[in-house]
């Protein structure tokens, strides 16, 4: 019992490390990667998948849905502004977007396109596992 006890503590330890460590590891890439922003619109949230580039300068370039991006990415803070096509608004506009990385490795900021405005967050996607790759669950053996 006390074997199980120990091992337990230790499944625990190493989860809770896990977790901080890719937070760390989430906020020291800056925003490099893939992101799926959610913007708060007055006619409801607005989903769109995101994947930035930032060189050595700080300047960002990747894509916005089908859109190219530029802006600049300094100090854990991000600045875009591109040009936008809104299918659902019929428009063509300047998309500005002013965000923070946090400690946990989200974005979360202001956005502007058109006369439209609001807040948005952001966090890289989840990735899923593979079918097949899941660890086996673990099992209580009992003494004989």
């Amino acid at each position: 019992m006390r074997k199980l006890l120990v091992l337990a503590a230790a499944v625990v330890c190493l989860m809770m490390g896990g977790s901080y460590l890719h937070a760390q590891d989430a906020a020291s890439s800056g925003i490099n990667g893939k992101w799926h922003f959610v913007l708060a619109t007055p006619g409801g949230d607005r989903d769109v998948d995101a994947d930035f580039t930032v060189d050595n300068d700080g300047n960002v370039t990747g894509k916005w849905g089908p859109a190219d991006v530029a802006g600049t990415y300094k100090e854990g803070k991000m600045v875009l502004k591109f040009e936008f096509t809104s299918d659902e608004a019929a428009t063509t506009a300047d998309m500005n977007l002013d965000g923070k990385l946090d400690d946990a490795g989200g974005l979360a900021g202001d956005w502007t396109f058109s006369e439209y405005n609001g807040t948005f967050q952001a966090k890289r996607p989840v990735a899923t596992p593979v079918a097949g790759t899941e660890a086996p669950a673990a099992t209580e053996s009992k003494p004989q």
